[in-house]
């Protein structure tokens, strides 16, 4: 950028014009780089791919509907079950592939204890989709 002359008297004002000449030379290299890289980037391999109408065949898991009552009795899909029997069903449920979800069915005035230890043996037994059922209002 220029901001005035070199003469002697000091009522030079500032010149207002933008100096062109450096901004042309880095638009031409630039053009250059672009007109050498642009072939490189447009190779690809011309294939043709087979084509299939399959449908993806997606498992569902089975779920296993957990139920505890105001007592603190649990439920396993229905059957009454001790904690014990809980724990051996929890990891044979959690070594299954597809692991099944664990729907959970709590009553209202269930201990928050009792439901604290059961999430806490699913997650230690390895069952890691646990989910609550309600009633809509």
């Amino acid at each position: 950028m220029a901001f005035g002359g070199f003469d002697k008297n000091g009522n030079s004002k500032p010149m207002a014009e933008i100096n062109m000449i450096p901004l042309i030379d880095v638009m031409l290299v630039l053009l250059v780089i672009f007109i050498i890289t642009a072939p490189l980037l447009t190779h690809a391999v011309k294939i043709e791919l087979p084509k299939a109408t399959s449908q993806p065949n997606i498992t569902k898991p089975d779920n296993v509907q957990l139920g505890i009552n105001a007592q603190g009795i649990v439920y396993w899909n229905g059957e009454v079950v001790d904690k014990t029997e809980m724990k051996r069903r929890m990891i044979a449920a959690a070594r299954l592939s597809p692991q099944p979800e664990l729907h959970l069915r709590v009553d209202r005035i269930t201990r928050y204890q009792v439901l604290a230890e059961v999430m806490a043996e699913a997650a230690k037994a390895g069952l890691g989709k646990i989910g609550f059922v309600s009633e809509p209002i």
